[in-house]
């Protein structure tokens, strides 16, 4: 009964937090203040309604349309506050009560900067500094917070505050300098740019929160998925051949894999060479 409490309450927090990032995705690039003005209709300007502003419901209320001035509203902001939602109950599933629920907390705003991120890479194919800086210091945060937490996921052995706090700090070093050093790679053999300097930032992120090992599995799983989407695109001509996409996505997505199966991927590799 507690596990299915903890599930639903996942969800509803899940829910909140992606109605927040819809304005976070929508206010940061265009250099908005995501705090003021309150929620209101991008196009006539009124201020929304408590009952406009319900998660995912408050879309099918008003019928996918402004009340005010009838605009259509887009379906992906039910879509990304359900999925913030779906997120914040994997957590809760797969982790449960094996974890603090502060733990629990830190994993979802990971997923959540990581989605946010997302979107914005989609979008406008740049990862703003706030962001990516934000999460980044947060991450060094989480790393001192499970110090004192020694079953904490990926760790398993106790490690002291400084210790923790070096975890992430040689994350954060292995992500920008690896991603910089592909970039640098890039414009020599290619004469072009390989990746843009927000991956970099974002690698930089992740590993404020995976460490080194588990952010080099996601960058490796982001490589792999990345390049075969990449050619598959590329062979159905739906990108051109030069044409530049997004390597944002493809990064969270391996540190969200990494985040919820990478100690048991890097142990089961380890384990083939007998290094367990």
């Amino acid at each position: 009964m507690e596990s299915i409490l903890l599930q639903v309450l996942a969800i509803v927090i899940g829910a909140c937090i992606g109605s927040f990032l819809n304005v976070v995705v929508y206010r940061v690039p265009a250099g908005l203040s995501i705090l003021f003005p309150p929620s209101r209709c991008p196009h006539c300007l009124k201020k929304l309604s408590s009952r406009d502003n319900i998660p995912i419901l408050g879309w099918f209320l008003i019928r996918g349309k402004c009340r005010y001035c009838h605009t259509k509203v887009s379906w992906r902001y039910p879509a990304v506050e359900a999925l913030t939602a779906i997120l914040f109950w994997s957590v809760a599933f797969h982790f449960g009560f094996s974890q603090p629920w502060y733990v629990l907390l830190f994993y979802g705003a990971f997923l959540s900067w990581l989605l946010a991120l997302t979107l914005i890479d989609l979008d406008t194919m740049t990862l703003p500094n706030q962001i990516t800086q934000s999460g980044l210091v947060l991450g060094l945060i989480y790393q001192s917070a499970i110090a004192f937490e020694p079953t904490v996921i990926p760790y398993a052995a106790k490690l002291s505050w400084g210790s923790q706090i070096l975890v992430g700090v040689t994350g954060a070093v292995v992500g920008i300098w690896l991603l910089d050093i592909v970039r640098w790679l890039g414009r020599f053999f290619l004469g072009k740019e390989a990746m843009g300097a927000g991956d970099a930032k974002l690698a930089a992120m992740m590993g404020a929160w995976l460490g080194w090992q588990h952010l080099l599995l996601a960058i490796l799983l982001a490589a792999t998925v990345g390049s075969i989407l990449g050619l598959f695109a590329v062979a159905t001509k739906v990108l051109g051949r030069e044409q530049p996409f997004p390597f944002g996505p493809f990064l969270a997505m391996g540190g969200a894999l990494s985040l919820f199966w990478g100690s048991t991927i890097i142990s089961t590799y380890l384990g083939w060479f007998g290094i367990n």
